[in-house]
């Protein structure tokens, strides 16, 4: 499998909507994201444009999403 990585904002909020997710509101430099069924919102930062591995991986968690799953939308996005 291959190792997570830091990607643009732009493409990890794409990846999100692709899983069902929508855009709820933003506050500064925070996107915050839910989706019907998920208890916690999903938060990425806008700055800087590349969001840290860790990050990723706190939302892959938050989100209730597989690696497996977030490489299919990924490479659906690119």
């Amino acid at each position: 499998m291959p190792k997570i990585t830091s990607v643009d904002y732009r493409t990890l909020i794409q990846v999100f909507e692709l899983d069902g997710f929508r855009v709820s509101r933003q506050k500064g430099d925070h996107i915050v994201m839910i989706k019907p069924g998920v208890l916690r919102p999903v938060v990425i930062k806008t700055s800087p444009h590349q969001v840290p591995v860790t990050h990723i991986r706190t939302n892959l968690t938050t989100a209730g999403m597989s690696r497996e799953r977030y490489f299919e939308l990924l490479e659906q996005v690119k």
